[in-house]
């Protein structure tokens, strides 16, 4: 239990009706969840609008309403707040009912188009491995240390994100990895949270079905980084043409890191095979069963913020030789047949690229290169056709499938990826809309040697059609026909 007037701390008010010395017991802004002395805050949704149902929350039990505009009818025994954004005031709101638990750890959030799941995984993984107690909050799952559970979001709302904070804090946690999403900065759910750095991977192709123009998209992802406080870090990659962008107007110390170009951290690729990366790292050498190019920028980002964090570098070297693949990022399985299936989550254009380009560097040209590819239903349109290109230009064959339809038409969504591809490579493609059947397809067509790539889903278990989601999972989809295929 809290008094209103405690957890209303650093929110900026416009006006009050009624008394901020009422008890709440917990705060909510689904008015179905709401009970006795609950506080209900209404938020404005995409879909439907809090203020709608504060009439609701007070029948269930609230007795104090955070709003952007007071109802006609007040009700005596009601506080009532009015506050400019409700996401922001939730947010801080949030941070104050459970006690500001994210000043009593180490945060860091990584942010950018590609490569947040990664580097958040891999620091816990690392961290752990160097013996702390570490928290997580990424698109796979939320880790408590050892406990793991299920994640919904890339960026939990704002009374999850503290709630699991102030579990960590509970069971001693030092340091905490949390995915930034640009949904998440925009909508204010990391409002009041108390970051020790922050990391920028890229910034590509995505989200524009809820930003509009990449300028907006862009610019959000900034204003993460021009809220860091003064003693935190700022870690850039400065490869990306938006890595200098991200550090104009930071009070944080800024650092950066780069593959191609003069940087505080660098990195050279001196082998790249299925196996792995062998990898210089400013003046160190190092291993890594991590794959790919992309994966040498998220092996400097780990390396830099471990440093940045007070390990010691041969440490750091030794842990990163021990990392393993995140789930659903470049997983791959090898058949008897000697086919190896990858399964990526490259769901953006820049990803698909890089994925397919890493294959490509290591594979020798005499096996074919299968991709099996979609785009999710209910999302940003206009890379659909980009998506098409990039999978035919760099694949020898093609298998255009369902991702996630939603409550798309799947076969305008297929029409849309193959608006991209051009006329050279018409011959290369098929279409199949059931993707277990577009994954059965691509094993029957592969031979000794060659190589799969189902791309788009990675780490997800499900498939989403019609508003119901249905057991799904590419990689043991893949084992399973494979294994038919040695019998």
């Amino acid at each position: 239990m809290i008094v209103l007037k405690d957890i209303l701390y650093k929110v900026t008010l416009n006006a009050v009706v009624g008394s901020t010395s009422t008890n709440v017991y917990a705060v909510n802004f689904d008015s179905r969840k709401v009970k006795k002395d609950h506080l209900f805050v209404a938020i404005r949704g995409l879909i439907s609008d809090g203020h709608d149902y504060i009439e609701t929350a007070i029948n269930n039990g609230a007795t104090s309403i955070v709003c952007e505009s007071l109802p006609k009818n007040l009700i005596d025994g009601v506080a009532y707040v009015e506050v400019d954004n409700s996401n922001k005031a939730l947010a801080i709101i949030a941070s104050n009912f459970y006690e500001n638990p994210s000043e009593n750890l180490r945060l860091v959030g990584v942010t950018g188009t590609n490569g947040k799941t990664t580097v958040t995984s891999l620091l816990y993984q690392l961290f752990k491995k160097a013996g702390y107690k570490v928290g997580l909050l990424s698109t796979v799952k939320i880790m408590v240390d050892e406990t793991e559970y299920n994640a919904t979001h890339t960026t939990p709302d704002s009374l999850t994100i503290n709630k699991y904070l102030r579990e960590m804090n509970a069971e001693g946690v030092e340091f905490c990895f949390m995915e930034v999403s640009s949904h998440g900065i925009h909508q204010y759910r990391t409002e009041g949270l108390h970051f020790e750095g922050g990391i920028f991977t890229n910034l590509s192709h995505d989200h524009l079905d809820y930003h509009k123009t990449f300028a907006e998209y862009r610019d959000v992802k900034k204003k993460f980084f021009d809220e860091l406080p003064r003693q935190s870090f700022a870690l850039s990659n400065v490869d990306d043409k938006n890595g200098l962008v991200m550090l104009q107007n930071t009070n944080a110390k800024k650092y950066t890191y780069a593959l191609k170009q003069y940087a505080d951290y660098k990195t050279q690729i001196l082998e790249n095979q299925f196996g792995g990366l062998l990898l210089k790292v400013n003046d160190s050498e190092v291993w890594t069963r991590l794959i790919g190019n992309f994966n040498a920028y998220n092996v400097l980002a780990i390396y830099a913020t471990a440093e940045l964090l007070g390990l010691e570098k041969v440490e750091i070297l030794r842990l990163i030789s021990d990392l393993e693949n995140v789930s659903g990022r470049f997983q791959y399985v090898i058949s008897d047949e000697k086919i190896t299936a990858i399964v990526d989550y490259a769901h953006t254009p820049d990803a698909l690229k890089n994925v397919l380009e890493t294959v490509n560097s290591i594979r020798t040209k005499n096996e074919e290169l299968i991709t099996v590819v979609g785009c999710g239903g209910d999302r940003d349109k206009t890379k659909r056709p980009k998506m098409g290109h990039i999978a035919s230009a760099l694949s020898t064959k093609v298998i255009f499938t369902n991702d996630n339809p939603r409550s798309e038409k799947p076969q305008d969504i297929l029409s849309e990826i193959e608006a991209g591809v051009e006329p050279q490579n018409f011959k290369k493609i098929v279409t199949i809309e059931d993707r277990k059947q577009a994954i059965k397809t691509a094993c029957q067509m592969a031979q000794p040697n060659d190589i799969i790539l189902i791309a788009g889903k990675g780490h997800e278990t499900y498939q989403e059609i019609n508003g119901e989601r249905f057991d799904f999972d590419d990689l043991k989809i893949v084992k399973e026909f494979l294994k038919q295929l040695q019998k």
